[in-house]
């Protein structure tokens, strides 16, 4: 990304930026993009991609570079700018930010938190463990309730143990990111009071999380800090009939 930028910096062409913040309702950012860029020039799934943005979106629009980045943080400000407007985004890749990772899927977590791209803690765990049960009802039934149990109890260790890795950090964390089975981590955040707090500082979730442990843990930072770019190259700089993109 930085390589990219210095490019960016190196071009002198003609050239507009427009930075969007997230949370935006489609139809403002089809008006934003209309005004920044000849009219059509973006597909109108464009918007809506845009709209659905966790952390909003930068668009770099002159006669040799065109680029819609979606930033790894939220874009804090919403404006159209002349010329390749590089700082919101070399301003995020400078800041350390701190942030906690939670990794879930049932039966294997891992809960750290770094300063920029550094691990300063971190917990792995697995098993479901065993919670006590009494026999009753059909043994399908008597399954399924133990199975709940066990489930239950294991996000109840989950919560402990990232409490006990981010409660001293929780203050002056940033952003919280979520990582692995959606429906596993949705249950935990249900059953998790601890984690209510970090509800207006969530990330996109990293859905491509394997089963947790040490390693995979570590290369989610790399994921956490990676932004996703669409280029549209030479021949397909738009006309008002051209509108394809290609990443």
């Amino acid at each position: 990304m930085l390589g990219l930028l210095n490019e960016l910096e190196e071009a002198d062409d003609k050239a507009v930026s427009l930075c969007i913040t997230p949370g935006l309702p489609p139809q403002q950012v089809e008006d934003l993009l209309e005004k920044a860029l000849v009219p059509h020039a973006v597909a109108p799934e464009i918007a809506a991609l845009l709209a659905r943005s966790g952390t909003g979106a930068i668009l770099f629009w002159g006669s040799s570079r065109r680029l819609l980045i979606l930033p790894p943080f939220p874009v804090t400000g919403k404006y159209i700018a002349p010329g390749y407007d590089l700082e919101p985004l070399r301003s995020q890749l400078a800041r350390p930010f701190s942030i906690a990772l939670v990794l879930l899927r049932l039966g294997a977590f891992s809960v750290g938190g770094c300063q920029g791209e550094k691990l300063i803690t971190r917990k792995t765990g697995t098993g479901l463990g065993h919670a006590r049960h009494k026999k009753g009802g059909s043994s399908q039934s008597r399954f399924a309730r133990h199975r709940e149990r066990q489930k239950d109890f294991f996000l109840e260790r989950v919560c402990g143990h990232i409490r006990q890795q981010l409660e001293p950090y929780s203050p002056s964390l940033d952003y919280l990111v979520y990582g692995g089975a959606w429906t596993t981590i949705h249950s935990l955040r249900e059953q998790c009071p601890f984690l209510r707090q970090f509800e207006d500082r969530t990330l996109p979730p990293l859905l491509n999380i394997s089963r947790p442990r040490k390693s995979v843990l570590e290369a989610a930072i790399g994921g956490i800090w990676s932004s996703s770019i669409t280029e549209w190259y030479e021949s397909e700089i738009p006309s008002i009939d051209s509108h394809q993109a290609a990443v």
